[in-house]
């Protein structure tokens, strides 16, 4: 029996010897077969974590950094996630463009689950048929080119209110820029969307506003989506579910509004765009019609409101506050842009869009600004099959993060890249339309921010209006060098103090 008993140890240690050295040279022969990109070393559970110090801060600026060490397509381990991070415009390029289909959708976040109704609406709807539907809907329906420029008249409204407000305080006191820019973004989004400024619009803005900071950084149910206990132990998820049950209810009555207007067939929302249709009047004509191969709710339309807001108020306002503070540091380019708007609008009464497509100058120094301090300084993306990239294997579910930030700051596509120098666009091809991956701040492809051509519209109008109507102080005692421009923590690009400067008004011949 003892013979039998050690016969039979040795055969189960043998198998088990045997069956640990199949599986050691089949992950070999796999990772061989499977060529991950190079990345910093990895710890058990957490991966590459502990790598990220501060990334919770400004991660963009962390993944340049070890961009620089590791190559411009690195790997990381973020918890249980595979990620890879792009850095060139080389690697966006395969990404982007000729792999655009591997990597055409983004990832299902367990927090944007939460705020989307479960990806109804544009930004975050997984690819695939319907997410066709959908965005052939918002570019034709809902954000075309010819519905942006009958939003024109809302702008000027708005601008003028604000021009108004500014020149109350006859150069005598300070003017928080950030607070006029958001209030302005924020009406022009209200009026389009609902076709008039909502009742509750600041409740709503602040509302949508403390979604983006919650969500904004490295949520750990999405780190480590097994996790469950951990999930409830962050209380990202319970504050986040909380305050999307109030955005509910401020966007359920807006859409119930609209519904018992068009039941009691009037128009009680003031603004007449297009068709006399506010954009959730469109949304509910299309969900009437029926035709739909996959029918939209209510939930999409609420979906699609929020997303208004939170993509387009904050990122347009922010790109006319860091144009305005890097004209500041520089006077001479605040002096360049400020001739051309007073020269190409002396002495008329008005002026339309067709008016400030002759503002070249202020076009460049637009660029510049979407170049330094992109909307959004990382692109999301999930692969969605085995994908091959410079030799090396990216496997499924792997997110991929563009880092927009770090390609309109590269070495190798721009001279001096981390000055303000708008001069740089004059004569060159490049531009904002996805074509040219060195500058994408809207990104590119399929994914391409629908709302573009309404968020430019929303930072030309507006900046041409204050460069022509006031010339900009700072604060006395206060000098260039104290302008701080550090941009806001997390996934956020705006900057992170509010511009306050003195305006002294500019008079002219003119009533515009």
């Amino acid at each position: 029996m003892e013979i039998i008993y050690f016969s039979t140890f040795n055969f189960v240690t043998m198998v088990i010897c045997f069956s640990f050295l199949f599986t050691l040279l089949a992950k070999r022969r796999k990772s061989t077969q499977e060529k991950l990109p190079p990345g910093p070393w990895r710890l058990p559970i957490i991966g590459s974590l502990h790598h990220l110090r501060g990334a919770l801060l400004f991660p963009h600026c962390i993944f340049k950094n070890l961009a620089m060490k590791y190559g411009p397509i690195m790997y990381l381990q973020l918890g249980e996630i595979p990620t890879i991070v792009i850095s060139s415009p080389n690697m966006a390029k395969e990404v982007l463009k000729t792999h655009e289909l591997a990597f055409a959708t983004r990832p299902q976040l367990t927090s944007v689950s939460i705020t989307t109704y479960n990806f109804k609406d544009i930004v975050f709807t997984p690819y695939g048929d319907e997410w066709r539907q959908m965005r052939n809907i918002c570019v034709t329906n809902l954000l075309s080119t010819k519905i942006v420029k009958s939003f024109g008249s809302i702008r000027k409204d708005e601008i003028m209110k604000i021009v108004s407000s500014i020149r109350s305080t006859n150069g005598s006191s300070v003017v928080n820029l950030t607070e006029k820019m958001l209030q302005f973004s924020n009406s022009v989004t209200c009026r389009s969307a609902f076709g008039k400024v909502c009742t509750n619009q600041g409740e709503l803005i602040n509302l949508l506003r403390d979604v983006l900071d919650t969500i904004g950084g490295f949520d750990v149910a999405d780190l480590f989506p097994s996790w469950k206990l951990l999930h409830k132990m962050s209380g990202v998820q319970s504050k986040l579910l909380k305050l999307h049950q109030k955005v509910d209810v401020a966007l359920e009555n807006i859409v119930n509004e609209h519904i018992k207007n068009q039941a009691l067939g009037r128009k009680e929302n003031g603004d007449q765009l297009i068709g006399g249709e506010d954009l959730v009047d469109v949304l509910l004509r299309i969900k009437e019609n029926g035709e739909l191969q996959f029918p939209i709710t209510n939930d999409h339309i609420k979906a699609f409101i929020a997303d208004m807001f939170s993509g387009g108020t904050e990122t347009s306002a922010g790109s006319i506050i860091w144009a305005l503070s890097e004209m500041m540091r520089r006077p001479n380019i605040m002096a360049k842009a400020q001739n051309e708007v007073r020269q190409v609008f002396k002495g008329k009464t008005s002026f339309d869009e067709e008016d400030l497509d002759k503002l070249t100058y202020l076009k460049l120094v637009i660029n510049e600004t979407l170049r330094l301090h992109p909307p959004g300084n990382l692109l999301l993306r999930e692969c969605r099959k085995q994908t091959y990239i410079d030799g090396y294997t990216i496997p499924p579910k792997t997110r991929v993060l563009i880092n927009t930030w770090a390609l309109g700051r590269d070495s190798e596509s721009w001279d001096d890249p981390d000055n303000f120098i708008p001069e740089r666009f004059e004569n060159s091809p490049v531009d904002y339309m996805g074509n040219y991956f060195e500058f994408i701040p809207f990104g590119s492809g399929r994914r391409i921010c629908p709302g573009m051509q309404l968020g430019l519209a929303n930072v030309k109008h507006p900046l041409a209006r204050l460069l022509y109507h006031f010339d900009w102080a700072l604060p006395y005692g206060a000098s260039t060098e104290d302008l701080d421009m550090v941009a806001k923590t997390g996934l956020s690009a705006s900057k992170q103090k509010d511009l306050c400067l003195i305006a002294i008004e500019h008079r002219d011949n003119g009533k515009i």
